[in-house]
C-alpha cells in the first residue's frame, strides 16, 4: 500500500477545500438579494429619523418662540437669532426657515398655504426644507412636498405632504 501524499490525492482524484465558481456566483447572488431589500428599509428608516428629529426641533423652536413672546409683550421675534440660543439646523444640515407674519408684515407671496391656498399660519411660519433643500409656498407644490412645516398656528407639525 502506498501511503498519501501531502497533495490530499486519494483514488487518482484531487480533493479542494476551497469554493467552487457556481458557489461563489450563488453566494453573491444571494448577497445582492439580500441588500435589495436591506438598502431600502435602511434608507425608510433614515427618513422617518430625520423626519421625526425635524418635527422635534420646529415643535422646540415653537416653544421657545412662545416664551419670546412672553416675555415681550406678544411680540414674534424678527428671526430666530432673536431668540438668544443655539437654533439648531435641520437633519439635512440647512438652517429652519422662519417668517414673521403677525409683527413682520411680510409679501402675501412669501407666507405658507395650504392647498386652497389658505395661510397655514396668523402668528408666524416655521419649517424645514426637507431632504431636497427646495419649497414653495403652496404645500400642494411638488416641492413643498417633502418639507417639515407648522400649521394652524402649531397645532400640526409635520410633513406638507401629510397635511
Amino acid at each position: 500500500m502506498c501511503a498519501q501524499g501531502s497533495a490530499g490525492v486519494m483514488n487518482g482524484r484531487s480533493h479542494s477545500l476551497g469554493f467552487s465558481l457556481i458557489e461563489l456566483l450563488i453566494a453573491l447572488v444571494v448577497a445582492a438579494l439580500l441588500l435589495s431589500f436591506a438598502i431600502p428599509a435602511y434608507n425608510g428608516h433614515v427618513e422617518r429619523a430625520n423626519t421625526a428629529k425635524a418635527i422635534g426641533d420646529i415643535n422646540g423652536l415653537s416653544l421657545a418662540i412662545d416664551r419670546f413672546r412672553l416675555n415681550n409683550d406678544d411680540r414674534v421675534p424678527d428671526s430666530l437669532d432673536d431668540l438668544g440660543m443655539q437654533v439648531p439646523l435641520d437633519p439635512w444640515g440647512r438652517a429652519y426657515q422662519f417668517l414673521n407674519i403677525i409683527d413682520g408684515d411680510p409679501d402675501p407671496g412669501a407666507v405658507r398655504k395650504d392647498g386652497a391656498l389658505n395661510p397655514l399660519n396668523s402668528d408666524f411660519d416655521l419649517y424645514s426644507l426637507g431632504a431636497d433643500g427646495v419649497t414653495q409656498t403652496a404645500l400642494n407644490g411638488a416641492k413643498a412636498r417633502d418639507d417639515i412645516v407648522r400649521a394652524n398656528d402649531g397645532a400640526y407639525i409635520g410633513r406638507a405632504k401629510d397635511y
